[in-house]
């Protein structure tokens, strides 16, 4: 075995503890918050707000895309935050099939809760651990993601 090798089921383990203790904080502090939506709703929320930010348009299309996940099951999603009321549909002057999706003030409520959430969660992760050990790992994590995509 080379100096360089690590076993696969160390990395894997490492990471299937992370992502599980990262999952139930996630869960805990959405709790105390009273944010009820599910994973799928507060990444589709994301990708809203980031077309807000880039002022951008965004449709359930981009949200699919974006997410990797099929039109379908975007459109439940969609209709979802509709009926909560954290986004507004408008017609797409470019396309009449589709139509353009914002947050409300509400969901831009509900994002900047999101945001806080996921920046304490942040926060007690990397406890102990100075800047340059998370550059490190977040550089790490990025390239193990990408070596999946092949």
């Amino acid at each position: 075995m080379s100096e360089n090798h690590i076993p696969e089921t160390n990395v894997g383990e490492s990471l299937h503890r992370l992502l599980h203790a990262y999952k139930r904080a996630m869960r805990q502090a959405y709790q105390e918050v009273n944010l009820t939506l599910a994973v799928s709703h507060i990444r589709s929320l994301k990708v809203i707000n980031h077309a807000r930010e880039k002022n951008t348009v965004c449709t359930a299309q981009v949200i699919a895309e974006r997410l990797q996940r099929d039109k379908a099951q975007i459109t439940r999603v969609v209709k979802d935050l509709l009926e909560e009321g954290l986004i507004e549909k408008r017609d797409n002057p470019e396309d009449r099939r589709s139509q353009l999706l914002q947050l409300t003030q509400k969901g831009v409520d509900a994002y900047k809760t999101i945001k806080e959430v996921e920046a304490l969660a942040g926060s007690r992760m990397a406890q102990g651990l100075n800047a340059d050990e998370i550059r490190e790992f977040v550089k790490l994590a990025n390239a193990m993601a990408e070596n999946l995509k092949h």
